[in-house]
This record gives structure tokens, C-alpha cells and sequence, in this order.
């Protein structure tokens, strides 16, 4: 039986800003958590099995079961894994144990019709909807947990946020019927967060959620859209939801205040990415990342973004979206506090179909209206008013993200969109 792993993260701003990249760190503190990692290529291999042939040396599952065999936050190079799919020295520390940056396990939430006030009308918000249940993740929490393992909509998920990539992803937390946690391993692959199971320990990329090293190597979970949105559109659009309260984390932080004070800065470089940028933009240009029916595409956000709600029709692949940007949410990484940052806006990405319907949608200065029932919409593609009130369009999972990190794990992706390339 594996040891109990529990960590309690007890260090400064300063170290929680070194390890997960913040500007906090300087430079001293930044290099010794670099200086026994590689300089390699951060790539993702597209082999899931042995690439010379042969079998991994780990004994069948029983039934119901997971598969059983060493830790990979012990060992990454362990005889009996499968082939992993990223180099392990590419895995590097970000500085924190594993759990060191700690999740919430036991999340506990308010009503929002009872706390339409709890932040500001600007604050960034991780939005899960599944069926009826309709939960906002706070940022000024998620930037200091990264992982909530909850359960909406009676679906047991994992709701992850990496402050160095810009990202939010919401994954099924059940693997082939078994139902386990994630939790933070204190490793960086591309500047970007590493989590573990804690059935087996193997190491999944949050980006993908793939499992890259461990027992589990190449299993995929199943993957539910969760845009960052601002808290005024969150609270407008889903009254009766539900939203995380910080007063019952089980921890001590400086919620509301931003450890990672300027990162969002184009012209600056991503802490610990040891990959070759691709050249087509900056590095931490801002892009809505969208992988749909095998179809990869970044659009830059000035590109879909606009001085009001704005809605651009996009073919992607064979079949046509559409983007919808609304202003009003702050980045949480630039200023001192999360909703100290500049207007960066809030995005999804829909099918413009309502039933058999095909629906054309415009922005205006309250929203957005399509042409043909002259119903009006959120931006997270429900409408609230007019014929087809209450109609929910299809989601597209998208990653608000930035440019380096959609680069390296969606490799060839199509862009976009008018960019400044790097220099």
C-alpha cells in the first residue's frame, strides 16, 4: 500500500510565487529551483505503446480495478511502466511537494442569490455547468489551490487552474469506472501543471489531461468545459448556482491577491518553459484555444474581442462556430489583486444552432441578439430573453490560454488572427 502522502504547505509569498512562477521570486530563487533541470524540447509524443515492441511488465488489472506498480512521484523512470509519452526529464520541480500547493478536497459553497456581492463585478470565475448544477470557482482561490475535486451534477470532476499557462480545465475524475483525486505534484512539464492521481500516482498534464508517466500512461479523462467568465456574468446568467466560499477552504491564503504580480506581459517569457516557442506569436500572446473534431485552432483574443459584446462566425473544420467575447472581466495575473488587471473579457464558443435552427448572433451594448428570433444571449450561450428564452446553445470546450502552451501540446495547430510575432 502506497504511504499516505499529506503535505501542509507552509512557506511565504515568496516561495509559493518561485515555485509556480510568480513575479514574486528573484532571480537567485528562481534559478536554484531551475539549476539541476534539463535544457530539452518540451514535446508531446503522439506513441502510447512501447515504441521497439515491447510489454509493460505491470499485471492485468482485476476487474473494477486499477492497475497497480511503483509511484512516478517516487520514480519517473521505473522499469515497469509503460513508455511515457513525455521525456521525464522534461518533468521538472516547480519547488513544492507534491500537495505542497494544496487542493480542495471538501469544497463547500454559497448560494449566489444570497451573495450576488461576495466579488466584484470584475473577478474571474472557473464557470462549470453540468445538467442543472451550475457552480463558479473563484480565481482569487483557484491561484492559490490549482485543483478542486468536487462533484456537479452527480459527476465526481477535478477542476484545475495553472496560473503559468493562463488556463482552466474541469476533468471527470473516474478512470475506467474507478473514482480517485487529483492533486498537485509540484513538477512543471512546459511551465505548465503537473497533477497526480492519488489511486495510482501516475502524473497527468493538466493541459491535455492525459496521463504522461506512471501505471496509466496514455489514458485520457473525460474533459467538461469550464471558461473563465467574469462574476457579473456568472451571477447573471446562473442566479440559482452555486459559488466556492473562501471562508471554508480548510486553509489560510491571501485570497484575492495575486502571487504572480505582472505575469501577464507579452513581452516577457514564461517561467521554466524549456521548449522552443513557436514563432508565429509571442509567447504569451492571448489566444482561445479550440480542439473540436480533430481540428486544432488558436484564435488570437484581439482578433474576437472588441470594444463591445462582440460575436464572430468561424469555420472551423467543416462546420461552423461561433466565438462570442464579452468585456467586463479582469485578468488575474497582472496587478496586485486579481481584479486590479486590464479588461480582457469573457469568451465562449457555441454550435449557432437552436434545435434544427440556425441562428446568426450579433453583439450590442447589452449582449448579444441573433437575427432571426431577435432573442437576445449571454455569453455563455444561454438566452434570456425573447422566443427562445432559456435555450442553451451547445458548448465548445475552448482554453482561454496563452500562445506558448497551446503551441506545445496542440503541435500544428492552425492561428488565427492578427498577432505580433515573436521577436
Amino acid at each position: 500500500m502506497k504511504r499516505n502522502r499529506i503535505f501542509m504547505f507552509l512557506g511565504t509569498l515568496s516561495i509559493i510565487a518561485a515555485a509556480c512562477g510568480g513575479a514574486g521570486a528573484d532571480d537567485g530563487e528562481q534559478n536554484s529551483l531551475a539549476s539541476d533541470a534539463p535544457a530539452t524540447t518540451a514535446s508531446v509524443s503522439t506513441t502510447e505503446a512501447p515504441s521497439d515492441g515491447s510489454q509493460s511488465t505491470l499485471a492485468p488489472p482485476a476487474q473494477g480495478a486499477l492497475p497497480t506498480g511503483p509511484s512516478a512521484l517516487d520514480d519517473m523512470n521505473a522499469a515497469e511502466f509503460p513508455e511515457p509519452l513525455v521525456s521525464p526529464g522534461e518533468i521538472i520541480s516547480g519547488g513544492p511537494p507534491p500537495d505542497g500547493i494544496p487542493p480542495i478536497d471538501d469544497p463547500v459553497f454559497l448560494d449566489v442569490a444570497d451573495n450576488l456581492g461576495l466579488l466584484g463585478d470584475n473577478e474571474p470565475v472557473v464557470a462549470l455547468v453540468i445538467g442543472d448544477d451550475a457552480r463558479a470557482y473563484p480565481v482569487s482561490i483557484m491561484i492559490w489551490h490549482e485543483i478542486v475535486n468536487d462533484t456537479v451534477g452527480g459527476v465526481p470532476v477535478t477542476v484545475s487552474y495553472c496560473p503559468l499557462c493562463n488556463s482552466a480545465v474541469t476533468y471527470g475524475r473516474e478512470i475506467d469506472g474507478v473514482e480517485t483525486t487529483f492533486g498537485t505534484s509540484g513538477r512543471l512539464f512546459a511551465s505548465a501543471l503537473v497533477m497526480y492521481d492519488r489511486a495510482t500516482e501516475s502524473l497527468w498534464t493538466h493541459f491535455d489531461g492525459k496521463a504522461v508517466v506512471g501505471v496509466l500512461t496514455g489514458t485520457e479523462l473525460d474533459v467538461y468545459g469550464s471558461p473563465l467568465m467574469s462574476w457579473a456574468d456568472f451571477r447573471s446568467t446562473y442566479p440559482t448556482g452555486k459559488v466556492l466560499d473562501e471562508t471554508q477552504t480548510g486553509f489560510r491564503r491571501s485570497y484575492g491577491s495575486n502571487p504572480y504580480v505582472g505575469y501577464d506581459d507579452s513581452d516577457t517569457e514564461p517561467f521554466l518553459f524549456r521548449g522552443v516557442p513557436d514563432p508565429r506569436a509571442r509567447s504569451k500572446e492571448r489566444v482561445v484555444g479550440v480542439s473540436h473534431n480533430d481540428v486544432d485552432v488558436a484564435y488570437s483574443l484581439q482578433s474576437i474581442s472588441g470594444s463591445g459584446p462582440t460575436a464572430t462566425p468561424v469555420d472551423h473544420g467543416d462546420e461552423q462556430l461561433v466565438i462570442l467575447w464579452s468585456p467586463g472581466q479582469s485578468t488575474a495575473l497582472e496587478g496586485s489583486a486579481v481584479d486590479d488587471g486590464r479588461d480582457v473579457g469573457s469568451v465562449g464558443v457555441f454550435v449557432p444552432l437552436a434545435g434544427e435552427q440556425s441562428l446568426t448572433l450579433a453583439g450590442d451594448g447589452e449582449g448579444f441578439i441573433d437575427e432571426e428570433t431577435g432573442s437576445r444571449w449571454s455569453v455563455a450561450g444561454v438566452a434570456v430573453a425573447g422566443e427562445l428564452a432559456g435555450t442553451q446553445l451547445e458548448r465548445i470546450p475552448h482554453l482561454d490560454t496563452f500562445w506558448f502552451a497551446w503551441a506545445t501540446y496542440r503541435p500544428g495547430s492552425g492561428l488565427v488572427g492578427d498577432v505580433a510575432e515573436a521577436g
